[in-house]
């Protein structure tokens, strides 16, 4: 078996952000998700992966490398454009050739592994393997019809959604599916759609099978998705002092502090990772934070929030919370006169005043 993993798109839902940044490549806890789709698809045994990039960009192909750092094998095929889903499928094909194979999109993340749904792929002897997740707004995702503990229908991002789950981003498919990607027509915003491909195949009698998700999982293409993500991971995190925290510092509940960190007259409330050189000064930091590489906190309070690397927040009387930090962002207090906000924002960013 193989495995077909995404890393392309422009993450327009996550900007500006990702207009320096692979969306893939943002980290969660201080890893990246790209690495997380890696290690389940490796976890589940399989050697030889394909990742789709964008064909203009070599960011992913530079970040992740051949594949040897987990064992095994990786082949980028690149994606001329954004032209969806069954598109990727469609272009795999010669990598994939005949074997069974696990699609799963990149920006993704899910507790527990896939191993249980690639035994059930086999032992049920299905052609289609789809995972399940309940949500609140199906709307955004394809949507199964279920009858009879069949799925009778697929519909992409329905307006009036026939069940409360959406199709996950963890596909398990035989070559079946080449028929049917090759044999779809584009949909109206102009792409070839998964949940067309996963209809053509109900409709010429391919067999279907299905399993929810009990744990959890997260689709990350919004921030508020990123956050929720790095909350459930770090609540899984074991603790691991490597840097210094001085006497007057108070650090509870699971913390990883990493190598050359200093943390002064402060408190750190778990869980939270906080990356290598980062000092933190006189400051509170909360629950379900990631502070990556090289920032520099002082004076100030961040809870629930990620940090990516040499940011500073500096003097900041109100607490941060809920929010997403790109790489060398500054929030610092002025203390020029009169006293003003003063601001350099990029394209869909999202600032609140209080």
């Amino acid at each position: 078996m193989k495995a077909l993993i995404t890393s392309g798109g422009k993450g327009t839902r996550l900007r500006p952000i990702t207009n320096t940044q692979n969306k893939h490549l943002i980290p969660i806890a201080n890893k990246p998700i790209l690495h997380n789709a890696i290690e389940i698809i490796v976890e589940a045994g399989i050697k030889e992966i394909g990742i789709i990039t964008n064909f203009d960009c070599d960011e992913v192909p530079n970040a992740i490398g051949d594949g040897s750092r987990w064992g095994v094998n990786i082949t980028y095929i690149p994606q001329k454009a954004p032209l969806g889903l069954a598109h990727v499928v469609k272009i795999a094909e010669d990598f994939i050739g005949k074997e069974p194979f696990v699609f799963f999109l990149g920006d993704n993340m899910v507790v527990g592994g896939i191993k249980r749904f690639i035994e059930k792929f086999e032992t049920d002897n299905v052609n289609c393997y789809l995972t399940l997740a309940r949500v609140k707004d199906p709307e955004r995702f394809g949507v199964p019809e279920i009858k009879n503990d069949r799925i009778v229908a697929i519909e992409e991002k329905p307006k009036f959604p026939k069940s409360q789950f959406a199709v996950a981003g963890i596909y398990i498919y035989d070559y079946h599916i080449f028929e049917a990607v090759n044999n779809i027509k584009p949909s109206a915003r102009g792409e070839l759609e998964i949940s067309d491909a996963h209809q053509y195949l109900i409709d010429h009698g391919y067999q279907i099978g299905y399993s929810e998700i009990t744990g959890w999982w997260k689709d990350t293409g919004k921030p508020i998705d990123l956050l929720e993500a790095n909350r459930l991971v770090l609540e899984h995190l074991k603790p691991k002092l490597e840097g210094e925290v001085d006497e007057k510092s108070h650090v509870a509940g699971n913390v990883i502090i990493g190598k050359g960190c200093k943390i002064i007259n402060s408190n750190i409330r778990g869980p939270v990772i906080i990356g290598k050189n980062t000092i933190i000064e006189n400051s509170y930091i909360g629950p379900f934070t990631s502070i990556q590489n090289n920032c520099f906190i002082r004076n100030s309070e961040i809870e629930f929030s990620i940090l990516l690397n040499e940011c500073k927040v500096l003097d900041i009387g109100m607490r941060i919370e809920s929010s997403l930090l790109g790489t060398d962002v500054e929030i610092v207090k002025s203390e020029d006169k009169p006293s003003t906000h003063r601001f350099f924002i990029g394209d869909q960013s999202r600032v609140e005043l209080v």
